[in-house]
């Protein structure tokens, strides 16, 4: 019997220690409440914030959405400037950016929620929401990514994100009207007409 409860001592033990550090780490876990029929499925979620807050992306309902992977040491992390330019521009109009930090795409995001938050605010400016660093893709892809690419949400743009800077808007009803590739930027003609037709709906 006393053998019987160390085991089990130890295996509370090693879970414990394991959402421990997962929460430690910041690796913006979230979860999708199962009493929100008013809240679109793309925004059911609670994601953790920089700042290693939760947030409901409930919060985001009626507005349109730029959901977008960053990283600090990408080719593409330039577009941070126009990103925050188009927020500045549209964000009294409806529109929401929100970005989630990703390091796995050669491992161009290293850093600490602290870091990432200092990187952005000094270098870029960036004043539209950043999350906590997650997973994109693969087993260990939180459940707003999984949604995002998954087939049964999006069958015509479904697949795995492709490296940093991949993009998807969402209507003002939670729906994805499109998806670009990472090297498209923030504030092209394309991503402007799209953004522009999804806020004059209402």
């Amino acid at each position: 019997m006393a053998v019987g409860r160390m085991v089990i001592a130890l295996a509370v033990m090693v879970v414990v220690c394991g959402l421990s550090m997962r929460m430690a780490a910041g690796d913006g876990a979230s979860t999708q409440p199962s009493t929100r029929p008013d809240v679109p499925a793309v925004l059911n979620f609670t994601m953790t914030s920089l700042a290693g807050q939760p947030v409901d992306l409930g919060q985001y309902k009626g507005k349109v959405v730029l959901i977008v992977n960053t990283a600090s040491f990408c080719g593409n992390t330039p577009q941070y400037a126009p990103l925050e330019a188009v927020n500045e521009k549209y964000k009294d109009q409806g529109l929401a950016i929100i970005g989630f930090p990703c390091n796995q795409f050669g491992s161009q995001e290293p850093g600490t929620a602290e870091e990432i938050s200092t990187f952005c605010t000094t270098k870029y400016n960036v004043k539209f929401d950043m999350f906590a660093k997650i997973e994109v893709n693969g087993d260990g892809a939180c459940p707003l990514y999984k949604l995002l690419t998954g087939t049964d949400t999006d069958p015509k743009n479904a697949g795995p994100i492709t490296w940093n800077f991949e993009k998807f808007l969402i209507s003002r009803k939670g729906e994805i009207v499109a998806r670009w590739v990472p090297k498209t930027q923030p504030d092209s003609p394309a991503v402007i007409k799209a953004i522009e037709a999804e806020l004059a709906k209402s």
